[in-house]
């Protein structure tokens, strides 16, 4: 990698990759900085003894034939680490079925060049083939045959969080359903940071967040995870590594990453949820410096300014006293100093007690997109008792 300043690269999150578009973030990296740097002749052995045996371990034959030998009308998307394409496989024995048989999956194939992909690729499986949880999105398998790396995750039907709020085209999703895609991601980030080795997610933003068919947000891409700081240790060093707009400024500058930083980078996509803007707009390029958070920081310091900011494809289909306590709770997430900010864990417990105030109403209109699914991810996935249910081993 070398002790150099990279230019800004291309990272395709894998949401992207199971949904309907390619989209690409740009994420800045520099590797001058004390994180363990990856030997390639050695890195490419996977722990199997502390992987699920739910995670299935695949021929690379088997994932040729499953996407019709990677066929172009397949591939669903492409970056820097290789490509990712819609395959068919059987439900119970994982053998490659014809399209329209079994399960759809989504297969990411890496490039055998691809160096810094080759590093993500076994951060998901040494994450993902471990941790189970109903906010983070399913590895199915891995192929580690040759030099052929691929990972097989469960097909997410209505593709990244990133589509929804910003893609032309896209009907809208109302405040219910916002709130409750919020207590996911929120959910999920609680349970990594409840976890011995307090994971941090480090790359959180919208094209990471999918949605199944029920509109219940996973958490996909863990190329970028750490294990947090242990003992009395207050952080740990890395390469600064993520995207524009979405880390937290403390990061940035130093390179120390804590769980907190998770939070900053929640207080932004829930402000997206809030505005339906994108952190960085590329389509104003007057304004390319400024980010997301430097525009609304004036109006979230006024609860009486904040309506102005609200995404107004929600046809102010909003509770006025919920948008505020929102936006109360992104400010206390973008809070410069990381020792102010809540935990996840906090910031769960307020996004429920909003939710279950008259600020979210419990019954969506006749006819409202998809709010008709939220009841159901509510019910079932917030209890704290959740968060630390699941375990990881070490």
């Amino acid at each position: 990698m070398g002790n150099c300043f990279r230019k800004p690269v291309c990272h395709v999150s894998s949401s992207s990759l199971f949904g309907s578009t390619k989209t690409q973030s740009k994420t800045t990296q520099t590797s001058n900085s004390s994180e363990p740097k990856t030997n390639m002749d050695t890195s490419w052995s996977i722990d199997e003894k502390s992987i699920s045996n739910d995670v299935k371990s695949f021929s690379f034959n088997d994932l040729k034939e499953a996407t019709r030998n990677f066929r172009q009308e397949n591939l669903i998307g492409e970056g820097g680490f290789g490509f990712v394409y819609k395959g068919w496989i059987d439900e119970n024995t994982g053998a490659p079925t014809k399209p329209g048989n079994g399960i759809v999956v989504a297969i990411k194939k890496l490039k055998p060049e691809s160096f810094q992909g080759h590093k993500e690729w076994l951060a998901e499986v040494n994450y993902l083939g471990q941790l189970h949880h109903e906010n983070l999105v399913k590895l199915i398998g891995y192929c580690s045959e040759g030099k052929n790396r691929l990972l097989v995750y469960e097909f997410m039907q209505k593709g990244s969080l990133e589509n929804h709020l910003f893609r032309k085209g896209v009907q809208p999703i109302s405040w219910i359903t916002r709130i409750n895609i919020a207590i996911g991601v929120a959910t999920g980030l609680a349970f990594l940071h409840s976890l011995d080795a307090n994971v941090i997610y480090r790359d959180l933003k919208a094209s990471n967040i999918l949605l199944d068919s029920d509109f219940n947000a996973n958490l996909s891409d863990f190329g970028l995870a750490r294990d947090g700081p242990t003992g009395d240790n207050t952080h740990v060093s890395t390469r600064i590594i993520g995207t524009h707009g979405y880390a937290a400024p403390e990061y940035v500058a130093t390179g120390h990453l804590t769980p907190r930083s998770d939070v900053y980078s929640f207080g932004v996509v829930l402000l997206e949820l809030l505005t339906g803007r994108r952190v960085v707009d590329d389509d104003r390029p007057t304004y390319s410096e400024e980010t997301l958070v430097d525009w609304a920081m004036p109006f979230l310091s006024d609860s009486r300014r904040i309506l102005r900011i609200m995404d107004t494809k929600l046809g102010g289909q909003y509770s006025k006293k919920g948008a505020q306590a929102a936006a109360a709770l992104v400010l206390k997430c973008l809070h410069t100093d990381p020792k102010h900010r809540p935990t996840m864990v906090n910031v769960l417990a307020a996004l429920e007690a909003l939710q279950s105030s008259n600020s979210v109403p419990r019954t969506p209109k006749s006819g409202s997109d998809h709010n008709h699914h939220a009841t159901k991810h509510s019910s079932h996935h917030h209890s704290h008792k959740s968060i630390a249910s699941n375990t990881r081993k070490h």
